[in-house]
């Protein structure tokens, strides 16, 4: 009897090295929006510590119009970086989620053809029972022929 042989094996082990380049694609995805994230919160931080440094001068009552209009500027700074930070991380989740779904993509695909495979497997072992089964009664028939003589 022939050996097994999945004639889709090429697109099998192509899809398995499509799937794992899509995880690596996920992962690099994901850590740069987590990075994305951690330089917002650091954005935050520093526009939270502005507001204390500028209550704190304001608090002491003598404020000069050169440093009133310093912290001025840093604030309009801070939030435009603020909101081209949100928009970078918009960004990124809309990128994330684009290679989420083609690593799903990939897996069905995958899981498709694996399931292929096994159903051709299952036939030829089917097949190869049916044969060994043949082989069997012939023998079987033989010797039963042979002892009657």
């Amino acid at each position: 009897m022939k050996k097994f042989r999945f004639q889709l094996e090429t697109l099998l082990k192509v899809t398995k090295m499509n799937k794992d380049q899509a995880q690596v694609e996920l992962a690099k995805a994901t850590k740069k929006l987590e990075e994305a994230r951690q330089y917002l919160e650091v954005l935050l931080e520093q526009m939270a510590q502005g507001h204390k440094d500028y209550e704190a001068i304001t608090s002491k009552g003598s404020i000069t119009l050169g440093t009133l209009m310093t912290y001025n500027s840093f604030f309009n700074w801070k939030r435009e970086q603020i909101e081209q930070q949100q928009r970078h991380i918009m960004d990124c989740q809309s990128e994330r989620q684009h290679r989420m779904t083609e690593l799903v993509k990939i897996m069905n695909k995958l899981k498709s053809i694996e399931q292929l495979k096994e159903k051709r497997f299952q036939q030829y072992m089917a097949e190869v029972f049916f044969e060994e089964q043949k082989v069997l009664d012939e023998i079987g028939g033989q010797l039963f022929f042979r002892n009657m003589g």
